[in-house]
């Protein structure tokens, strides 16, 4: 039986119905989410082939909703569950994930149509939405909607949504996609299942390095940890390993004790994501099968274990992706450390190396100032006095070595630190130099060619050399003469790792760079690139024209001193909080 509907708005909708979903597999997961607050205990999700036009069908077994539940509360647009219902779920006692009263539009950021079919005390209610009905410009209130109710067995109960006339111009769902989303919010609950086109998610759709290892146990028995290191340094939205014993989650994912180690940073523990299984402490668990008994022997073995298993797979994940970053940076570091003296180079690369693992879940633009701050510090002579006196020492007595170790792991910190705060001294000083109208652009091209790091990491271990020096000069003193002087290139930089060399033009920092001083900049690329090539252009003034911003070649940059400055300033801001209460240099793992 059909009777008309209408959708209920509560003010609140204004602003709701601007959220947006980034992906398809993102509109799913508020479905599953929905599922959850309904207190289901299984949710299938069923995803079409690419080359079919079957709809995407999400069928969950909770408690389902009567018509006049339909009507009065999913209809009712933006209606905040929390107000009638308050926070937690009424059976399974859950925390309530709907929390905006928009998830019902989920399905349509994909599908033209959407289909709700809800079972609950032997009754069925079918409801269907149409994307087109919403676009065509009616009052959501005036909308007509068609409710149809019937009947089915007392014992059937849950919810289906079918999403179809999906549309072409998005990618369909990937099933890799929606697991690898779904495992890390609902993969560790108990007593929710979620299966993907037939197969339940656990931990083998986390992405990551995965491991296993087994053993028989003195007290505890045997023993089978299951691990997987998240990819990319992505952090697990409930990191840690779980113990199951009998097949039953016992407690809440924990580290194992490892959170207490000193060597292992916490953003490293967070990546990681196991689970162990231990049927041999069953008789161990508290009376309410919740926890541990927390003297148990069993248990103890199980913790060093897991201990053990985890240190090692983040000691093998995280060693591999340190040399891989090291590897992107190792050109320039050896063209740095080659210019030092030979008997100061083997501690420079250690320092490098203990730095590398100290910030190696770091961003790689974060990790290149460090290092380019590492290599300033080694120049200072206090670095090697105490390196002279560790050196004595090493034959000598023990706790006189031991007193010297540890004061070369305070003194490298604290004199990274102290370089920072140097660097940042002449920050201050450039900033006074561009506040002033009747700079030059000579005097800035002073300042900032003896301190390149301030253009960003990239740019630390670059240099001009005595060859790309003539041939500024050489061609300056063959183009530009008289009252065309001022008008010649000023910096011409050796590139990096990649062998692109960078073309710097300053202006007086009152100036506003205007499209004319960028294809004269360019010009003079296209003149040096007879000898030099390929060649990246950097014009730098007071101001410039937004307006080239969008014109701009790929290899051209415009941008104003204090810009430039301000992301030194927060690099450097940033590495000094990093540092803040350090003292000593721990290894990553």
């Amino acid at each position: 039986m059909s009777r008309p509907a209408k959708f209920q708005v509560d003010p609140r909708l204004a602003t709701l119905l601007g959220a947006s979903y980034r992906s398809s597999e993102q509109a799913i997961q508020e479905l599953v989410d929905n599922a959850w607050d309904a207190d289901s205990e299984n949710v299938w999700i069923s995803l079409p082939d690419l080359v079919t036009a079957d709809p995407v069908i999400v069928r969950d077994d909770g408690t389902g909703m009567t018509e006049q539940q339909v009507r009065n509360e999913y209809l009712k647009i933006a209606r905040d569950r929390r107000v009638t219902k308050g926070d937690s779920t009424p059976t399974k006692h859950r925390r309530a994930k709907g929390r905006k009263g928009i998830g019902k539009f989920a399905g349509l950021m994909m599908a033209g149509i959407m289909r709700l079919d809800t079972r609950v005390r032997g009754q069925t209610t079918c409801l269907t939405i149409r994307k087109d009905d919403l676009q065509a410009g009616a009052e959501l209130e005036a909308l007509p909607l068609l409710i149809e109710a019937g009947s089915c067995s007392s014992e059937e109960h849950g919810t289906e949504i079918t999403l179809s006339e999906l549309d072409q111009h998005f990618n369909f769902p990937s099933p890799e996609r929606l697991r690898d989303l779904l495992v890390l919010e609902y993969g560790r609950e108990e007593g929710f299942s979620i299966s993907v086109n037939g197969n339940v998610i656990g931990i083998e759709d986390v992405r990551g390095t995965a491991s296993i290892a087994e053993a028989v146990l003195p007290t505890a028995g045997a023993v089978r940890v299951r691990l997987r290191i998240t990819e990319d340094q992505q952090a697990a939205k409930q990191a840690g390993v779980v113990l199951r014993v009998g097949g039953k989650i016992i407690g809440r994912p924990s580290y194992f004790g490892l959170d207490q180690a000193d060597d292992i940073p916490p953003k490293i523990l967070r990546r990681v994501y196991g689970e162990v299984e231990a049927d041999g402490l069953s008789d161990d668990i508290t009376g309410s099968g919740l926890q541990i008994v927390e003297n148990s022997k069993g248990f103890a073995e199980v913790e060093a274990f897991v201990q053990a298993t985890v240190r090692a797979q983040l000691l093998e994940t995280c060693t591999r992706e340190m040399n891989l970053a090291k590897a992107r940076l190792q050109q320039d570091i050896n063209r740095s450390v080659e210019k030092m003296p030979e008997y100061r180079r083997d501690f420079a690369r250690r320092a490098i190396e203990r730095i590398m693992q100290r910030f190696y879940s770091e961003p790689e633009d974060r990790v290149k100032p460090i290092i380019s701050v590492v290599l300033d510090a080694m120049e200072r002579d206090e670095y090697w006095q105490v390196l002279e006196q560790i050196d004595r020492a090493r034959h000598g007595d023990v706790a006189v070595l031991a007193e010297a170790l540890h004061d070369f792991g305070v003194l490298e910190l604290g004199m990274v630190a102290t370089q920072a705060r140097r660097r940042l001294a002449v920050l201050d000083q450039i900033d006074a130099l561009i506040e002033n109208s009747n700079t030059l652009e000579q005097t800035v091209h002073k300042a900032l060619g003896t301190n390149l790091w301030i253009f960003g990491p990239e740019f630390a271990l670059l240099s001009s050399n005595r060859t790309l020096s003539r041939i500024i000069d050489e061609y300056n003193g063959e183009h530009f003469s008289g009252d065309r002087a001022n008008k010649r290139p000023d910096l011409l930089l050796l590139g990096g790792f990649t062998d692109r060399h960078v073309l710097i033009e300053f202006k007086r920092p009152s100036y506003n760079i205007g499209r004319p001083d960028v294809s004269q900049a360019e010009q003079y690329r296209d003149d040096l690139t007879k000898t030099f090539s390929p060649i990246d252009v950097w014009v730098i003034g007071g101001t410039y024209d937004s307006r080239l911003l969008g014109n701009m070649a790929p290899a051209t940059v415009v941008t104003s001193y204090a810009k430039l400055i301000s992301r030194a300033r927060n690099e450097l801001t940033w590495l000094l909080k990093e540092l803040g209460g350090q003292t000593s240099a721990n290894p990553a793992v």
